[in-house]
């Protein structure tokens, strides 16, 4: 039998960390033998998994076109074996206490931060957003495209994509984050229009923007303070979600959009 394999891209992430833990937990439990392939930009901190079960495996990767391309090559050999994707890359805003993930093309010598009115807009800090949240996506479904073959196990492929309500146009009622927003929505549009073209020639695998609502991440820190009681979430809890979500759904030729709590958001 084919073992599963799995793969987290953006995995220094605290969502992509949380889900690793997870799936390490859960193919523990159920004494399932697993290959985990973290990706991420930088050297990843992930505890050494004393498991015969499980396989953990760290590539680095610069998210450039070309290195991303040749991270796919290096994978081949996995071809028809992977079962998930979990692709965690995306950016909010930008300090000096940066996370290490977020972005191959950095603005350089000033803060990002949510645009409050279109003043605050500005082209680099565009760029810098649509190349993370949209592009650098775009670029892992694409070259990842020839591994996703049917398994010889006759399971299900779900490729799980972080994205976020405020992506959604038909809910934007309140305006604002212009960039964030705009990046999101064009990666949602690229979630769609690819799983329109799986549906002919990938029929196994299943699309998933996957709004994680906020949580307790250094993405979502600086704006917590107003966030309901209850509301903020822990990595481990959506880490928890998203894997059930991906588990429990239907390959039926289409791209789903999606919270936390499995419920659909308009696109």
């Amino acid at each position: 039998m084919t073992t599963n394999t799995y793969l987290v891209i953006g995995a220094s992430s605290g969502i992509a960390k949380a889900v690793i833990a997870e799936l390490i937990a859960q193919h523990t439990a159920q004494q399932l033998p697993a290959n985990i392939i973290c990706i991420s930009r930088g050297k990843l901190d992930i505890a050494v998994v004393d498991n015969q079960l499980i396989t953990l495996q760290s590539i680095t990767c610069d998210y450039h076109p070309a290195s991303i391309d040749s991270v796919c090559q290096q994978l081949q050999h996995f071809r028809g074996a992977i079962v998930r994707v979990f692709i965690c890359n995306g950016v909010l805003h930008k300090n000096a206490a940066e996370q290490p993930d977020a972005n191959l093309n950095q603005p350089q010598h000033h803060n990002i931060a949510p645009e409050k009115r279109i003043e605050d807009i500005d082209a680099e800090a565009l760029k810098w957003l649509f190349e993370a949240n949209s592009i650098t996506p775009m670029m892992w479904l694409k070259y990842l495209t020839p591994l996703l073959s049917s398994n010889a196990n006759a399971e299900k492929c779900v490729v799980s994509v972080l994205s976020a309500k405020v992506g959604s146009i038909s809910d934007n009622q309140l305006g604002g984050w212009y960039g964030y927003r705009a990046s999101k929505a064009a990666l949602n549009m690229l979630i769609k229009t690819t799983a329109i073209e799986y549906a002919r020639r990938l029929k196994h695998v299943k699309l998933i923007a996957f709004h994680p609502g906020t949580t307790d991440t250094p993405l979502s820190q600086p704006f917590q303070a107003n966030v309901p009681k209850g509301k903020l979430f822990t990595p481990e809890f959506v880490a928890k979600q998203l894997i059930t979500i991906a588990d429990q759904s239907d390959v039926d030729g289409a791209a789903s959009f999606v919270d936390w709590a499995g419920k659909s958001i308009t696109w």
